[in-house]
């Protein structure tokens, strides 16, 4: 992995008039500065992850404090591989993580769950304290890495989360701790449940990556899936502490190597799986189900 490139992750949460204008100012911020992105701007606020140089996300940042909307985003750094993304992508879009409330929709500066730190979580952690971490993030997302004695929600798409509560309603009068990736999600999943009528919310602030980071390997097994070309990121990995808990969905031994369906028009809930080096030898294993091999088997 090159150490060339460095990788943003960062969102905010604010009231924006103009998310179209935004959209084009940040297309062209991107190009000008050789970065591929995938940024989302809604009225909402912003939410996005970029990789260039270390010198243009750099120049990234600061251009980006120059608008006092935005001079006090907290951007989570990683080291980028030049590929990590296609293309430059900006979209603006109705929300910038869709959960789609409809009416009910609310924004995280009025509703929310109180922060915690990575600091203090982990001091929870190690004295022991009674709490419970819920996992807002995807199913397969988890199957690579997850907090300890965590509880995973059952979702294919944060936007399944509203239908989901009761799997935890259980937990209403308990201390509960949300956490995703970067933290974006957890400002919405902490609220709704808050709404909900859980009492004592929090939320891991500056998400899963950050404590991963000031405590690798302590506390949260495996590795993290990123929404980017490297698929799962993780800190100190050749230590004797780190842990492989991700099993292949072929063989089912250790690994957290992601595949994509060989079948290009591939439309399975499945199509993004988890198939180690041994069985990437066989191309059958390439497809996430008999059906898609036999298929892309007749086109060809």
């Amino acid at each position: 992995m090159s150490t060339k490139y460095q990788i943003l992750l960062f969102y905010k949460y604010i009231n924006l008039e103009d998310p179209e204008n935004i959209k084009n100012w940040q297309i062209k911020l991107c190009k000008e500065l050789e970065l591929k992105s995938r940024i989302i701007v809604a009225k909402e606020g912003i939410n996005g992850t970029l990789e260039g140089t270390i010198e243009n996300t750099e120049k990234y940042i600061e251009e980006m404090s120059k608008d006092s909307r935005f001079s006090d985003i907290v951007y989570k750094k990683s080291k980028g591989t030049g590929n990590a993304f296609p293309k430059v992508s900006v979209k603006a879009r109705a929300e910038i993580v869709t959960l789609k409330l409809g009416e009910n929709d609310f924004s995280p500066q009025e509703c929310t769950g109180k922060y915690i730190t990575a600091e203090e979580l982990y001091s929870w952690f190690t004295n022991q304290k009674e709490f419970y971490i819920i996992d807002m993030r995807n199913d397969y997302e988890h199957k690579v890495g997850f907090f300890e004695n965590s509880i995973l929600m059952p979702i294919k798409n944060f936007r399944e989360l509203p239908n989901k509560i009761q799997h935890i309603e259980h937990l209403k009068e308990k201390t509960v701790v949300t956490v995703c990736t970067g933290g974006v999600r957890c400002e919405k999943a902490s609220g709704l449940l808050v709404k909900h009528g859980f009492k004592d919310v929090y939320q891991l602030k500056d998400g899963i990556v950050t404590f991963m980071e000031k405590f690798p390997n302590q506390f949260f097994l495996g590795k993290l899936y990123v929404f980017d070309n490297r698929f799962v990121i993780g800190f100190n990995t050749d230590s004797k502490e780190h842990v492989i808990v991700g099993k292949c969905d072929k063989c089912n031994k250790p690994t957290d190597d992601y595949v994509d369906c060989a079948y290009i028009h591939c439309n399975s809930d499945s199509r993004h799986f988890l198939c180690c080096k041994e069985c990437r030898k066989n191309k059958k294993n390439l497809y996430c189900c008999e059906e898609c091999y036999k298929k892309d088997s007749l086109q060809n």
